[in-house]
């Protein structure tokens, strides 16, 4: 259930990102200037292709080894444009998309609740700074720890299994990094956040699914910030029904604290 749970909170998210008008504006913006991004790198790349292979081997005249170098150079022609997603994606996260899913994630909950939780209120410049150190063990090492996996599969013949577990592991961290951004603005320590993603893989896995999808991955991760905000929610008022003396385990909730309400 956690995993089908994911992939509807998703959908879900979407669906309200792009029937509400703040929430379609803000995510047009984190559209637009990944797709920016994505494109000037992934041009660059093109426009200096054939300089980069012959960096890495010359073009050989051997009939019997054209082919093979054909396939090295679409082979690494791929692995640029999946880094340059990946460089396009922490870009557009130090720019500018690291503040704009955490207003999006404020415009949601308020939405839902009528209000938004902080310890206090910030200098923009401060809280800018906090999210975006928040983003480096939630997107940015994982990031690229999934890619050093990937490339060392294509090099031993684990390739396959390699692929899929790093694929795995990022969209877990890329879903975590929308589901983590009411918790974290309210320091909610790392390790009970931690913990929490660890006790919700399956849900994670479900709700990144969706960012596998070619093309149609841009849009949902521009919008992913209103559903993980809605599962956070919902989490965190079905924590609240539970009896004192249930025995539930610690959750990400515990340790929230000094908490003011704030209007966007």
């Amino acid at each position: 259930m956690g995993f089908l749970n994911g992939l509807l909170f998703n959908l879900r998210g979407l669906k309200l990102g792009l029937t509400t008008g703040s929430l379609l504006f803000w995510g047009l913006v984190r559209f637009v200037l990944l797709v920016l991004i994505m494109a000037v790198l992934t041009g660059v790349i093109l426009a200096y292709h054939q300089d980069l292979m012959s960096l890495l081997w010359t073009k050989p005249e051997s009939r019997w080894l054209i082919w093979l170098w054909y396939l090295v150079s679409w082979l690494a022609s791929l692995f640029l444009i999946g880094l340059s997603a990946i460089v396009s994606f922490i870009l557009s996260q130090v720019l500018f998309s690291a503040l704009v899913m955490d207003h999006m994630a404020r415009i949601t909950e308020l939405q839902i609740t009528g209000t938004v939780t902080e310890p206090e209120k910030l200098p923009l410049w401060k809280g800018f700074t906090s999210i975006l150190l928040q983003e480096i063990p939630r997107s940015v090492i994982p990031l690229i720890v999934s890619l050093l996996i990937m490339v060392f599969g294509w090099i031993t013949p684990l390739g396959p299994v390699l692929t899929i577990l790093s694929s795995a592991l990022a969209i877990v961290f890329l879903s975590w990094d929308n589901t983590d951004l009411i918790p974290a603005r309210n320091l909610v320590p790392f390790k009970k956040r931690f913990g929490f993603l660890m006790q919700t893989i399956p849900f994670h896995l479900g709700f990144g699914l969706p960012f596998l999808v070619p093309i149609l991955n841009i849009v949902f991760l521009s919008f992913a910030p209103v559903g993980a905000t809605l599962y956070y929610l919902e989490q965190r008022e079905i924590k609240k029904d539970r009896p004192a003396n249930a025995g539930v385990h610690p959750s990400i909730h515990q340790g929230e604290r000094w908490k003011t309400t704030t209007r966007i």
